[in-house]
């Protein structure tokens, strides 16, 4: 084997460990936690995780007229975020979201938990750049999909897959999901 695919093999293989060993200690986040999204099957690793993403307004549901519900997410004592507005597949890729629907959907957040949301992460991690500009203007720490690739990401009803029996190849279904999203 000449010398210089050598050397990008070990390169490939060095990143590929370096990956595997920030997600093996980086903490935990579960995606989609709404009422509307059941996480029955997911309580284990609520529990141990560290962020929580959360959907204010998904499918007409606002998490604020849930009292109960807020309290029992806010109890867990975890690092909340927002997770879109609506969570719809086109919501911050295709569609402009005005500074309106951003208000509401940090009401919804605020009024569920009692303080303004800080970080947010985009439905399906798409987006386009005026929404982006859009949120960092009022104040929220993006995450990308290099968070995705760091972090131990699970969703709430993932159609009864236990994240026990995720697989490697799992890491880049949501990149294969984004994909098929954006042709839709």
């Amino acid at each position: 084997m000449k010398k210089g695919i050598k050397i990008f093999l070990i390169i490939l293989f060095l990143l590929i460990l370096i990956l595997f060993l920030i997600r093996l200690i980086s903490p935990r986040e579960i995606d989609d936690v709404t009422p509307g999204i059941s996480c029955e099957n997911e309580k284990e690793y609520i529990e141990k995780s560290e962020y929580l993403w959360v959907i204010p307004n998904f499918q007409g549901n606002k998490i604020s007229e849930n009292p109960e519900w807020c309290r029992e997410i806010l109890s867990l004592n975890k690092t909340l975020g927002m997770h879109g507005i609506k969570h719809t597949y086109r919501e911050f890729k295709r569609e402009n979201i005005s500074q309106e629907e951003l208000e509401e959907g940090m009401k919804i957040f605020e009024e569920c938990f009692g303080y303004k949301p800080k970080d947010f992460k985009y439905p399906q991690l798409r987006y386009n750049k005026e929404n982006k500009k859009l949120l960092e203007e009022n104040g929220l720490k993006i995450r990308t999909k290099f968070s995705q690739f760091t972090h131990k990401v699970y969703h709430c009803d993932n159609g009864g897959i236990s994240p026990d029996d995720y697989k490697i190849t799992d890491i880049f279904r949501g990149i294969i999901d984004n994909r098929v999203a954006d042709v839709l």
